[in-house]
């Protein structure tokens, strides 16, 4: 089962579930300001995007240029990125998606989902 961690106003986030419904893959969605994805999940998207923490981030957010996080990023540890992804869901890259079948994407890049998804 997918989980796909989305907030309503996003228009990437409205134009991803809209791909989701037309290939009628199920999934549940998560509101992402509410309910940021789990530290084992940032780990697994971490670890896929070859350790690059960057990957993980809404870096045009107003919330990423107000905590200065361009120029702190390089020097800080998973953890305590983890800790501000954690604690501020804005802060997260979206749509996040994880799946228990080892699925794990951030961002909506349609030919990328129909590789990921259907193999295409």
């Amino acid at each position: 089962m997918l989980r796909v961690y989305c907030y309503e106003k996003c228009s990437t986030c409205r134009k991803a579930l809209k791909w989701l419904a037309e290939h009628r893959l199920a999934f549940e969605l998560k509101a992402i300001r509410e309910n940021p994805p789990t530290e084992a999940e940032l780990a697994k998207m971490l670890a896929v995007y070859g350790g690059e923490i960057r990957r993980l981030f809404n870096t045009s957010s107003q919330d990423y240029r107000t905590a200065g996080l361009k120029d702190r990023l390089t020097s800080m540890s998973s953890a305590a990125a983890f800790d501000l992804l954690r604690g501020n869901g804005n802060l997260v890259k979206r749509p996040f998606v994880v799946g228990s079948d080892g699925v794990a994407l951030v961002g909506f890049d349609p030919d990328r989902w129909s590789h990921v998804f259907l193999g295409r």
